[in-house]
């Protein structure tokens, strides 16, 4: 996907208004993918772009940060591309899944092989990409096999019971704390622990007072340095990729975690949802 922020004091409805507009390399599952790869992880990124110049500059751009790209090129939908538009303390987003959407499981290998497999929730939430989230999750051969929960919103629509359903064969849950709300009630300790009844390793992002993690041996805390929050856009899928590049390579879960949420603050400080380039 395509990222595109709009920073401005006010947005003005029908009128002109100066401010920032930046377009960068984006998409959650590419976010993560990078991410995975500066934690010194080997990462495969399957996703669709569109014959376009924005779908080339995404290619180009994950290859140079180490990353595979699997990227099917569809030749009737554009680049995906989500606005994420800041006005004073507000921050909206709008998301145009454009060629995503189209995602099929003919587009994946059968089986998929790795230490770790990530499927991004936004992928069951929409019609034309859900039998190829399914298909990911069924053909995943991997220890770790995680869904991001990704929209507290979407996963709100589609109904928490569907989503669970439809993510099965997942060991791994990773959401916010909102998502794990939708899913599981509104104490984040709380709703970890009955996710954990489905899952392995259930992991709630909570930004500035990060993460719990549940497992069949309980609930736990994560703290995080505190950091002077810049942009949060991105933090959760640069907790996602480090957490299953360490525990693809053989760190303990503790310690996974641990580097998991640095990489989320070290984002939330930052204008950018990447590392700093080689």
């Amino acid at each position: 996907m395509l990222d595109v922020t709009v920073d401005a004091e006010e947005l003005a409805r029908g009128g002109d208004v100066h401010g920032e507009v930046v377009v960068r390399p984006g998409g959650s599952a590419t976010n993560a993918a990078v991410w995975a790869a500066t934690e010194g992880a080997r990462v495969r990124l399957y996703g669709r772009v569109g014959d376009d110049l924005a779908g080339r500059l995404l290619h180009e751009a994950v290859e140079e940060r180490g990353v595979e790209a699997a990227l099917v090129v569809d030749p009737e939908a554009r680049t995906g591309a989500v606005m994420v538009a800041r006005e004073a303390w507000e921050r909206s987003m709008v998301a145009d899944r454009g060629a995503n959407a189209r995602l099929a499981p003919d587009d994946l290998p059968d089986p998929i092989e790795a230490g770790a497999v990530l499927v991004s929730g936004y992928l069951l939430f929409h019609p034309g990409s859900e039998a190829a989230a399914r298909a990911a999750l069924e053909r995943a051969r991997a220890e770790h096999v995680a869904v991001d929960a990704a929209s507290w919103p979407l996963l709100r629509d589609i109904g928490p019971g569907k989503f669970l359903d439809a993510v099965g064969p997942a060991t791994m849950l990773l959401a916010n704390g909102r998502e794990a709300e939708t899913l599981a009630g509104p104490d984040p300790a709380a709703a970890a622990e009955r996710l954990a009844e489905r899952f392995a390793i259930v992991a709630v992002k909570l930004g500035a007072e990060g993460a719990v993690v549940a497992t069949a041996d309980g609930v736990e805390r994560f703290p995080v340095e505190p950091v002077e929050e810049d942009d949060p856009t991105g933090a959760g899928d640069a907790f996602d990729g480090v957490l299953l590049a360490a525990l693809a390579l053989g760190a303990p879960l503790e310690d996974a975690i641990r580097r998991a949420c640095a990489a989320g603050a070290l984002v939330a400080a930052s204008p950018s949802s990447w590392p700093k380039g080689p």
